[in-house]
């Protein structure tokens, strides 16, 4: 039973990784052809590029290369956090951790091998702007919002 959960949980982080992979290779590829990507899907969507050289959603962008690296360290330690929760949990949380890890590494990644992480989707409504997120972002957030549920829901079943 342990080796299927394990084989799950990986299979969960290598999709998801190669999901963001395939998404960001894509994207990158317009841009290559076309020199830029400004594709509008609807009034509400639209895929852009923007190199996010921060954390997720763009928050703390930082130009200095000593602050990067920190946070870029600081992210790779996170992610040996969720390695190790990955093996200590039940199996609900498991699958929000591995798709919590997918996302992360897919995201670390490319911050080791571009300096920077290409953000593409772009939701909006009557000219308010969502940060712009890419694939991993998405599971990320799924991730980290269901694990916020179960805890929510477990304390309220302990009560």
């Amino acid at each position: 039973m342990l080796k299927k959960q394990f084989i799950l949980n990986s299979l969960i982080i290598f999709f998801i990784f190669f999901l963001d992979r395939l998404s960001k290779i894509y994207i990158l590829n317009i841009v290559e052809n076309e020199g830029i990507v400004d594709i509008t899907i609807n009034s509400y969507l639209n895929i852009i590029l923007v190199w996010n050289a921060g954390i997720g959603f763009g928050l703390f962008q930082l130009d200095q290369a000593f602050a990067y690296n920190l946070i870029t360290i600081l992210i790779f330690l996170i992610n040996l956090i969720i390695i190790y929760l990955l093996f200590y949990s039940d199996k609900l949380h498991k699958i929000f951790f591995s798709m919590i890890l997918g996302g992360s590494l897919g995201n670390l990644y490319d911050r080791v091998y571009y300096s920077a992480v290409p953000d593409f989707i772009d939701l909006n409504y009557n000219g308010y702007h969502w940060f712009v997120f890419n694939v991993a972002d998405i599971f990320i957030t799924i991730g980290i919002f269901a694990l916020i549920f179960l805890e929510i829901f477990r304390k309220k079943n302990e009560k």
